[in-house]
């Protein structure tokens, strides 16, 4: 629910609850991995899309390959979900024009 409050005189949104969780909030379930966004917008308009959708997600710092013709190792954001919302997860990337990762053991 979006609600505004003051401060002084102005008044400032208070953004939609978000659903961007901590490890613990899973337990020892096996995550999904849905997305790696390489740049920090990416990865603030994914996590806007997916509280927007009310899908609770994880999202952590990871290094991953980049780079054709020099290789080094990167940062970027690593997005998991729950197996159970994996495939509403991966639907709403794509419907928003973004590629997901590959699900582990698909070549």
């Amino acid at each position: 629910m979006r609600q505004e409050c003051t401060t002084g005189s102005r008044p400032h949104p208070l953004y939609w609850r978000t659903v961007r969780k901590e490890p613990e909030a899973f337990g020892d379930r096996e995550l999904a991995l849905i997305y790696i966004a390489k740049k920090l917008k990416e990865a603030l308009v994914l996590e806007s899309l997916l509280t927007a959708a009310g899908v609770d997600y994880l999202v952590e710092p990871d290094t991953y390959a980049g780079g054709l013709v020099f290789r080094s190792e990167r940062v970027g954001a690593f997005f998991y979900v729950a197996p159970e919302t994996e495939e509403a997860a991966r639907q709403l990337l794509i419907q928003n024009k973004y590629r997901p990762s590959e699900p582990l053991g698909s070549s």
